[in-house]
């Protein structure tokens, strides 16, 4: 098991930053293909400062939401093995080492662009609101999520310099309202199970998520939508026209997707998904179908004979 202060930082939430090299790779694939190598390697700095910023600001903010709710976790079957809640670290602590992580992010923005800071000032703020209120306001606290990680995507563009895709706002969007209904299911579930088994646990849903079946219904429709989103971009003229047949493979990738949202579904409904990072780690199909999809999109945007077959097989 991983320190104390290191667990308080969450780094395997550093994955989710996964969402600010998304326009790099894109750029890559299209405008950046006849870049010189002093170019992209100056593109590549700027969007690795990107991800540490919003590393730095995302532990920071985990470092204080736990400060802040230690007490509301100690009634949970799994959030009480949190290092504020399970009191190897104080919330005095906590708040320091956070505040002085967002601070440093924002030194961090600096160095890239104007641009890239003003973001990172934007997701302060939003975390401000969710820990002072949103977080414990329905629906609002999910799509406050959200909005962060389309905050990511957005910073991941600007500090490439180029313009930010609407298509890519909507899939990122659509996706992590999955991904943020996933965790509420998964924390309501776990708390069932152990109350099933006899645990004493008295942990509600701080945002007052207590039906499955709404809850199930919410994951349902955000799924259809991710989908609906990612095979509409895949098949438009404005995916067409960046990457040519390429954008075809993207379609073909779609069944990947689908098996990924159907096991966090699963992995949410059996109270195993504290961390939608955790469920793709820790289960195969979805690990596998990650990773497989990952190779596709890398196969499809770099390797030559890939764009041939595609311009083959689909004129």
């Amino acid at each position: 098991m991983l320190p104390a202060p290191l667990r308080l930082l969450r780094p395997g939430d550093w994955a989710k930053n996964v969402f600010v090299l998304v326009p790099l790779v894109f750029w890559l694939a299209g405008e950046g293909r006849g870049a010189q190598p002093e170019q992209i390697a100056e593109q590549l700095w700027n969007v690795a400062l990107t991800v540490i910023a919003f590393s730095m600001a995302g532990s920071g903010f985990y470092a204080v939401n736990d400060a802040l709710d230690f007490q509301e976790d100690r009634k949970h079957p799994t959030k009480r093995r949190r290092p504020v809640a399970s009191g190897a670290i104080t919330p005095q602590f906590a708040i320091t080492i956070g505040v002085a992580l967002v601070i440093g992010s924002i030194a961090v923005a600096w160095c890239v662009r104007p641009a890239v800071l003003a973001v990172i000032g934007t997701y302060i703020v939003l975390q401000v609101a969710y820990n002072a209120k949103l977080k414990r306001v329905r629906l609002l606290d999910v799509l406050t999520v959200a909005s962060g990680f389309v905050l990511r995507a957005i910073a991941g563009a600007l500090a490439l310099g180029i313009a930010v895709s609407t298509w890519l706002v909507v899939v990122v969007f659509a996706l992590t309202l999955f991904l943020g209904f996933v965790k509420r299911l998964g924390d309501l579930r776990a708390a069932d199970m152990a109350r099933a088994q006899g645990d004493s646990t008295d942990w509600k849903p701080r945002a007052g998520y207590d039906s499955a079946e709404d809850l199930n219904w919410l994951l349902a429709t955000t799924g259809s939508i991710t989908m609906m989103a990612y095979l509409v971009y895949a098949l438009s003229d404005h995916a067409r026209g960046i990457f040519g047949v390429r954008a075809t493979g993207f379609a073909l990738l779609a069944p990947l997707v689908f098996v990924v949202i159907h096991r966090l579904y699963l992995r949410a409904n059996s109270g195993r998904a504290e961390s939608p990072v955790t469920v793709v780690l820790a289960d195969r199909s979805a690990r596998a179908a990650s990773l497989l999809f990952a190779i596709g999109v890398l196969v499809v945007l770099f390797w030559p004979p890939a764009e041939t077959a595609l311009s083959t097989l689909f004129k």
